[in-house]
């Protein structure tokens, strides 16, 4: 074969694999998307229930942030063991158990009466949610190869911001719309009924819609399947040397761990604003908490198109490390405008806007860089590990932040330690060779 006819073919293979893989992200990613967004709502709106349900429980800021960060010993309890078990009975079974388990759990935090509740409920939230989203990159990872991956886990995890966008409006909405005392329940009440009935309804079909591999869609014809099929297996020969597949290397594995710090500092401004942004936003000078849902859509909807863009970016530079880099530095930078410019709502605005832009699209970017170190065997038990050391953030990082509010009554130097802790990161990415994670 010429020359010509082989750049032809493989020009020809290139254009039917977009195809394919088009058709793939238009059947899977649409439907997991909501699943997440819904995931994430469920995970946060606590962070909205506050406004009122602090006072009718008789809880301190600080109890707050220990029960909003309890979830994540449960999660972190049960992240690995749950990810094991889906790579044993499959994604579709497990995934749509962890749904309505957690959805079922979140619904029920209505009936909370006394602090220790909302500490029990908040627990075992976390460890029924623990194994979803470990579970969903590792099934993304099951249909994308390494070069695509990124772009496919943005689209995906720009459920996150889009949950703050369409969430903290309909958030302050609901706690607006049931002001008081409405059939017997108080706002925080119908927030919790209203927002996790869905989660039940999308689990049961998640166990009609999705499946495990390939050759169990009738979507694909027998020529897509195999052209999938060879371009997976050929990903996975061409990873450098990884982790192996025993759970007890991956554990040993200082690389391991190293990506465990990494994703820790991420998360420590994720979930800090996540949990604490309609607490900043009141201190800011907003008081009514229909608009302190609007604005707090503000940084959220920046986050959605930065997240999206960068995704793009680094999957056609098949660059990591300065892609993961530049978000952490925009995370820094935007905790500590709005940390000092605390008095001037605009500025604090900007500020938040920008670093939760930084901070979530950190996430995403996060995991095609920690492909150069896990092999494929390795990934359910790896991945595993890498998001429960990260959400160790979840618990330490709301409870710090309310600790502070309590201690001086402003959340500003919680903010500064943030700051810290995504300049650490960055000095972990920049340490990362270029080589290892350029694919």
């Amino acid at each position: 074969m010429s020359e010509q006819n082989v750049i032809e073919a493989h020009t020809s293979q290139d254009i039917r694999l977009n195809q394919i893989f088009s058709k793939v992200t238009l059947r899977l990613i649409p439907y997991i998307f909501v699943c997440y967004l819904f995931n994430y709502l469920d995970r946060v709106n606590v962070g909205f229930a506050k406004l009122s349900m602090l006072d009718s429980l008789h809880m301190s800021e600080t109890a707050y942030g220990l029960g909003a960060g309890i979830f994540f010993l449960g999660y972190i309890a049960c992240g690995i063991p749950s990810n094991l078990m889906l790579a044993k009975i499959g994604a579709r079974r497990w995934l749509a158990l962890i749904m309505i388990v957690w959805g079922w759990l979140s619904t029920s935090l209505m009936f909370v009466e006394t602090t220790t509740g909302f500490y029990i409920l908040r627990f075992l939230t976390g460890a029924a949610e623990a194994g979803f989203f470990p579970g969903m990159v590792l099934y993304l990872t099951q249909w994308f190869p390494a070069q695509r991956q990124g772009r496919a886990l943005t689209l995906f995890m720009a459920a996150i911001p889009l949950s703050g966008v369409l969430g903290s409006p309909l958030s302050g909405l609901i706690m607006n719309w049931f002001r008081g005392n409405s059939h017997g329940f108080e706002a925080w009440q119908w927030l919790f009924l209203l927002e996790g009935l869905p989660t039940v309804l999308l689990g049961i079909g998640m166990f009609l819609f999705l499946r495990d591999s390939a050759d169990e869609v009738a979507w694909l014809n027998a020529e897509e399947k195999g052209l999938l099929s060879d371009t997976l297996a050929q990903d996975r020969q061409n990873r450098p040397r990884q982790v192996s597949a025993r759970f007890s290397e991956v554990v040993r594995s200082p690389a391991i761990w190293i990506l465990g710090l990494l994703y820790f500092c991420i998360q420590s401004s994720v979930y800090a604003i996540n949990f604490w942004l309609p607490t900043i936003i009141r201190n800011i000078g907003f008081h009514d908490v229909g608009v302190i849902g609007w604005v707090s859509a503000i940084p959220y909807l920046g986050a959605c198109f930065f997240m999206i863009a960068a995704g793009r970016s680094s999957d056609q530079r098949r660059e990591r490390r300065w892609h993961l880099a530049i978000p952490l530095l925009m995370a820094a930078f935007g905790l500590a405008c709005s940390a000092a410019f605390h008095d001037n709502a605009l500025i604090s605005v900007a500020g938040l806007t920008i670093a939760t832009a930084g901070a979530l699209s950190g996430l995403p970017l996060f995991w095609p860089l920690s492909n150069g170190f896990l092999s494929a065997e390795a990934a359910a038990g790896g991945v595993a590990l890498i998001n429960s050391l990260g959400q160790l953030a979840g618990f330490l990082s709301p409870y710090f932040v309310g600790w502070i509010k309590d201690a001086t009554g402003r959340t500003d130097m919680a903010l500064y330690g943030l700051v810290a802790l995504a300049l650490l990161g960055v000095m972990i990415v920049l340490r990362i060779p270029a080589e290892r994670v350029s694919r």
